[in-house]
């Protein structure tokens, strides 16, 4: 999941403390039931039917995917509708409601011919003119979309004929084909209607596996089947998203057989899902997440506006510690916004050492002292204080939080931790900018161009660059970056963003967390590959004898 996204098409922070009393697995019943029907169905052939339950800490806030920044609502939005292109197995661009497309002209000319089978929920077919119709919403200035630049960077759009066209850009683009990994949008239902009070926006017009049965506010979401999907029906009939605000209440509910699937914290993946009973009923997994988790600084704030604090903030915090105490060691910790080990993770950056006396330098170069003898700095008659913000039901943030909440009272920072509920987190603090510092989580995307969030231009209300940080050396290195095409080229521009950035500090880069789902026994066609276990989804499916309904 995702908390956060950074296109179309989420990072969870726990306490230095002891392991929590060993949890009894689920009921014997159910967990014999499961593994004394795998050997009878180990040679069954994949059937359509039953359903899974999932849950969700946060509900959606819009179902048009543009409108929306938040990862609840993406992650449905991908049941929901298509895109001309998406990631395979492997990481890799392949056609989807394309048919085929072609690289013409140096990379400048892109020609997409789509399938001619695909048709909206109601009937309609999916053509170019709905293609044309979502290029021209995410250019229209009117549009409160984050995610435009990409469509802006276009030259022309011309329409061949009903099920082809192609798109001209002035250079090479080097995002121009994950461009259109975006989610197409229906024009017959959508070019009159006012995107910020539509019905549509929760009972949304899509052409994608799954269509919207019911939207219980608060409780949950269910999809079902869509039986004219043009890959063919999925085989699990419904799709239900429950609301769960608190990662140890969906655990409990995980237990006790009434979701099929959830990401695991560390804590219950290394000692709360051992034993027997849990080996015979649910299949684990783990691999590095495409994700990081961040501190971020208001620089609005004259608090954080000196970067000598925020170096000094960095060298208070550890962030080994983190990994160790939070994460149990499943995570590694990171310096930028990208994932270790990848072509673009720039790996002769060293990391800003543990060091209090030096974090204390630092902050007495920047005027802050301790001038009353209370055990707090202060400067100009003020404490240093701050409130780290974060959403309600993710314990692993409000963990971490608590850590650096420890670490910089030993250097006389005092810091207030509050949590809000997710929607109200994002819609009132967040998107206006009403925080003094937050722990937060991106998405890590195959394409290393973090123009959306790094980028001046983004640092408006709604942006994605909501820190508000600026610089005009970073700014031209965004520019370059998406323009070059070779990924030799382009590594020593991300190099160089990357020192920027670590030099800099608007964000404190803390880890990047092993992926940890869990997953009832029941579903088969689970293959794990280098996208994770969800990428083939629509081919997951549950023999008869363990199907459920209701």
């Amino acid at each position: 999941m995702r908390d956060i996204c950074l296109v179309w098409p989420v990072i969870i922070v726990c306490l230095l403390m002891g392991c929590d009393s060993f949890e009894s697995p689920p009921s014997i019943s159910h967990g014999q039931h499961v593994a004394m029907a795998m050997d009878e169905i180990a040679d069954e052939q994949a059937v359509p039917g039953g359903r899974i339950v999932l849950g969700s800490i946060g509900e959606p806030s819009n179902l048009i995917p543009p409108l929306a920044s938040d990862g609840a609502s993406h992650e449905l939005a991908e049941y929901l509708y298509v895109a001309l292109l998406r990631y395979n197995k492997n990481i890799e661009l392949e056609p989807w409601a394309a048919r085929s497309y072609e690289v013409l002209d140096g990379g400048q000319r892109l020609r997409f011919t789509l399938r001619d089978d695909i048709r909206w929920f109601d009937g309609q077919p999916l053509t170019t003119e709905d293609v044309e119709f979502t290029y021209k919403l995410m250019i229209d200035p009117e549009t409160p979309t984050a995610y435009a630049e990409n469509f802006k960077a276009i030259k022309s759009f011309n329409l061949i004929d009903k099920y082809t066209f192609e798109v001209t850009y002035d250079r090479p683009f080097a995002r121009a084909l994950l461009t259109w990994a975006s989610l197409i949008l229906p024009k017959h239902v959508l070019e009159k209607e006012n995107l910020l009070d539509t019905p549509y926006s929760r009972n949304p017009m899509g052409a994608g596996p799954y269509r919207l049965k019911e939207w219980e506010p608060g409780r949950r979401i269910v999809l079902e089947a869509n039986e004219d999907y043009f890959e063919g029906r999925p085989n699990i009939d419904t799709v239900v998203y429950r609301f769960i605000p608190d990662t140890t209440t969906m655990f409990m509910e995980l237990k006790s057989g009434n979701l099929d699937m959830m990401n695991l914290s560390p804590q219950q993946y290394l000692y709360q899902t051992k034993g027997p009973l849990w080996e015979q009923g649910f299949a684990k997994y783990t691999y590095l997440s495409f994700s990081y988790a961040y501190l971020g600084y208001n620089l609005q704030r004259p608090l954080f506006a000196d970067v000598r604090v925020r170096r000094a903030i960095a060298h208070a915090i550890d962030k080994e510690e983190i990994v160790k105490g939070v994460l149990l060691g499943q995570g590694q910790s990171t310096i930028g916004p990208y994932k270790p080990g990848t072509w673009v993770y720039n790996t002769s950056i060293r990391d800003y050492v543990h060091d209090p006396e030096r974090a204390r330098a630092l902050l007495a170069q920047a005027g802050w002292k301790d001038r009353d003898g209370d055990g707090w700095l202060d400067k100009d008659g003020h404490a240093f204080r701050f409130t780290i913000l974060t959403n309600q039901g993710n314990n692993l943030r409000i963990k971490a939080a608590t850590i650096i909440q420890y670490r910089l009272k030993q250097i006389g920072i005092d810091v207030r931790i509050r949590t809000v509920e997710w929607a109200t987190f994002i819609k009132e603090f967040v998107d206006k900018g009403r925080f003094d510092a937050l722990i937060l989580g991106w998405n890590i995307l195959q394409d290393p161009d973090i123009y959306n969030v790094w980028h001046s231009s983004k640092a408006v209300p709604g942006g994605l660059n909501f820190v508000g940080y600026k610089n005009k050396e970073l700014d031209a290195l965004l520019d370059k970056g998406r323009r070059l095409m070779d990924p030799r080229e382009r590594k020593p521009v991300y190099d160089r963003i990357q020192e920027i950035l670590h030099r800099d500090q608007p964000y404190c880069f803390l880890y990047v967390p092993m992926s940890l789902p869990i997953v009832q026994k029941r579903f088969r066609g689970i293959e794990p590959a280098p996208a994770g276990i969800t990428y083939n989804f629509n081919d997951w499916w549950i023999p008869k004898t363990l199907q459920l309904t209701r």
